[in-house]
């Protein structure tokens, strides 16, 4: 299975003292998915927009040691990676600060055909990842492009995988609203954050959204709470289960949960595993991340579970 993902990564400053990682949503499940991916087969690319300076350099280095593929990154001469940081309270909850106005992943689909297109066009991918964060930092012809893009990937046989992440400093809910509803038509597998959908939709079914919207496969993440998977949306039998999550007693850090999750969910069920035990293996690597500061941890950390 080759998959590829689109949206940000950018510097991150965290821990006490502030140490300078690398990290964001779609990178974070793109990296864990390439490390679960080894024994499956799957490979992994990222699609994004890049600096020409040390830290993008340092940032592509990092992906290829991770085997991330990152034929799919433009490279624009006066844009920088965006920055954040994340400032994380006792209980493992934490806040972000961004600084990511002008970082070049806003700027992918500007002027010239991007890479990700092109590989698009030429059928090079079996599914395609993107995340609410990956149209939030877009202007909205850029939008539209990646809308587009996903069609065409669709029409072609891919497989189409939607993450609702939302940052509420990015767009409003009614923005969120309206570009979900362009998406959701295309998806195969809707990884839904309950929380960030009850910001966007308020306290609605997300289930008979997904269905009237023509998704097929619905999980909604829950944190601690069992998840909740949905499949055969289309079909005239649904089939509804629920997963507990892994206890864990000593949180460092809930960064990346989410993010790992769902990478490990993938990695399974991309494989031709059941939604349960690909759930079982997404609570797993969401219950280790969490025991660690930042959002990727270390690769010894998971040797129980590749």
């Amino acid at each position: 299975m080759r998959i590829a993902f689109f949206g940000e990564c950018m510097v991150e400053l965290s821990g006490q003292p502030l140490q300078r990682t690398f990290g964001g949503d779609t990178l974070n499940t793109a990296l864990y998915l390439s490390r679960l991916g080894v024994s499956r087969h799957h490979s992994v690319s990222y699609a994004t927009a890049l600096g020409v300076d040390k830290i993008s350099q340092d940032m592509l280095a990092s992906w290829q040691e991770e085997n991330i593929g990152t034929d799919l990154v433009r490279k624009i001469e006066d844009k920088l990676p965006g920055l954040y940081l994340v400032e994380t309270e006792p209980n493992g909850e934490r806040h972000f600060h961004y600084w990511r106005n002008d970082s070049a992943a806003k700027f992918y689909f500007s002027e010239q055909l991007s890479p990700l297109e092109q590989a698009i066009d030429s059928h090079q991918f079996d599914a395609l990842y993107i995340s609410g964060i990956s149209l939030a930092i877009l202007a909205e012809d850029a939008k539209a492009v990646l809308i587009t893009l996903l069609e065409k990937h669709k029409a072609a046989g891919g497989k189409v995988l939607f993450d609702n992440n939302y940052r509420p400093q990015l767009w409003t809910e009614k923005q969120a609203q309206y570009w979900y509803a362009q998406v959701l038509p295309f998806v195969d597998i809707a990884l839904i954050t309950e929380d960030d959908d009850q910001r966007v939709w308020g306290k609605t079914n997300i289930v008979e959204r997904c269905k009237q919207y023509g998704c097929n496969e619905v999980v909604i993440k829950r944190g601690c709470e069992p998840c909740k998977i949905v499949t055969n949306l289309q079909s005239d039998v649904t089939e509804t289960s629920y997963v507990a999550a892994n206890r864990v007693e000593n949180v460092a850090d809930t960064c990346a949960a989410g993010d790992s999750f769902a990478a490990g969910y993938l990695a399974a069920r991309l494989n031709g595993e059941s939604a349960s035990s690909s759930a079982v293996l997404g609570h797993r690597l969401a219950s280790t991340v969490i025991q660690y500061s930042g959002a990727i941890i270390p690769l010894d950390a998971m040797k129980d579970i590749l």
